[in-house]
């Protein structure tokens, strides 16, 4: 099976387009432990962007750099 190539110019360019939409994002952060949230890309940076989580217990931004979504770390898809 094929993978999409992608390079860090047009996940720039895609994350740029779904600013400020509502996004689920899974983070895999290692040794089988997988975080999901729901949230609203709020700022984007050179190098990475921010994620303001939207849940009624929990109030964080989350810092995500664009080689996460790249290497597969971060996964977001539009809600």
């Amino acid at each position: 099976m094929q993978r999409n190539i992608l390079d860090l110019s047009k996940i720039k360019n895609k994350i740029r387009e779904i600013k400020g939409k509502g996004i689920d994002i899974t983070i895999n952060r290692g040794r089988k432990k997988i975080d999901s949230y729901e949230g609203v890309i709020e700022n984007i940076y050179q190098s990475v962007f921010t994620v303001k989580i939207l849940n009624d217990k929990l109030l964080k931004n989350l810092t995500c750099s664009y080689s996460e979504v790249l290497c597969g770390d971060v996964k977001i898809s539009v809600r």
